[in-house]
């Protein structure tokens, strides 16, 4: 697959009606192919769409079973996007990932031979279980969008997204996660368990074949090359100067809780979000205003994506552990006392 070029966007241009209802069908289909394959998880669907469009990484949470594989592979699909599953395991050795030089005889030289990291969409399941020497290799690929072999640097594909899962509830042979690579997670998105109804639709496509071993795959309702068009015109929806205030109002406000919010709740955090929240919720809340069709933020769309932006930025103290603190408790409590433009 030949790999594309990027052309430069002027974020000072604005988007006309026409682009904004091409960008919203085009988005609305893949979508539409998201869920023809994955039932329910709305919340899911909406984070990746946002993740992909605003060019970021995204870390899923849950306990086994509740289709993050399957989500990762059928929005790849749905993109027409070459997509690839790297297990994790405390013996993963970075040249897994990012690829290695191997000899050839016959030839009498080496020849580079790229990893599985090398592709449009990279799950890394159960990221937690990878070591701390793998784990930097993948924050190479995840922040500088390359790869370095033998001295040689390797640009990844465009365009390049990540999707790492968790797993909460097992603890023997992982590796937290160090704040360095939480951080260059644009969002953490909790996977919780399906409805009822959810469930029982799960179980009829099972019935009927349209999930299980035996599945076909999701038609393409986008291009790669359609998937960077509209991550160009995300960079160019309006972002008033009120909201980013108060973006940068909200990210603060985490670094000194104890002024805001008193000591009570104040001594439950031990490390606020850096800058890259503010980055995060700028470029996030654009690609929502997108996804909601507006060519403009509003505060809503800040609200919306609080929780995924910051749970994984804010470092809670040890009282907070102790006297069982959410890291959405602190956040919720930040977004009420700071006002809303």
């Amino acid at each position: 697959m030949t790999e594309l070029r990027r052309a430069p966007v002027d974020s000072t241009v604005p988007l006309t009606q026409d682009e904004l209802v091409r960008a919203t069908e085009r988005i609305s289909l893949v979508s539409d192919a998201f869920s023809s394959r994955v039932v329910g998880q709305h919340n899911v669907r909406t984070a990746l769409l946002v993740t992909l469009l605003a060019e970021g990484h995204v870390l899923l949470e849950s306990v086994p079973g509740l289709a993050k594989t399957l989500a990762a592979s059928t929005l790849a699909q749905a993109v027409d996007a070459r997509f690839a599953r790297i297990q994790c395991t405390p013996d993963l050795l970075p040249s897994d990932i990012i690829g290695t030089q191997v000899y050839d005889p016959r030839r009498h030289e080496f020849e580079t031979q790229l990893g599985p990291v090398h592709a449009n969409f990279v799950l890394l399941d159960e990221i937690n279980r990878a070591s701390a020497k793998t784990q930097s290799a993948l924050l190479e690929a995840m922040q500088e969008r390359q790869t370095s072999i033998a001295g040689a640097i390797h640009p990844l594909p465009d365009p390049f997204m990540v999707l790492a899962t968790q797993n909460p509830i097992e603890e023997e042979g992982t590796y937290v996660l160090p704040h360095a690579q939480m951080d260059r997670f644009l969002l953490k998105e909790i996977v919780d368990y399906p409805s009822e109804d959810d469930e029982l639709v799960v179980l009829e496509r099972i019935d009927d074949g349209t999930l299980g071993q035996h599945m076909t795959d999701v038609a393409a309702a986008a291009t790669t090359a359609e998937v960077v068009d509209l991550q160009g015109l995300v960079r160019r929806v309006y972002v008033d100067p009120a909201i980013r205030r108060y973006i940068t109002a909200v990210v603060r406000a985490t670094r000194d809780v104890t002024s805001l919010l008193g000591p009570e709740l104040g001594n439950y955090v031990e490390i606020g979000a850096s800058p890259r929240g503010s980055i995060a919720f700028f470029q996030a809340a654009r690609a929502m205003a997108v996804v909601q069709g507006r060519h403009y933020v509003i505060p809503e769309d800040v609200r919306e994506l609080r929780h995924s932006v910051l749970r994984h930025r804010i470092h809670l103290s040890f009282e907070a552990l102790a006297d069982r603190v959410r890291t959405e408790t602190i956040v919720d409590a930040v977004f009420r006392a700071i006002p809303t433009p």
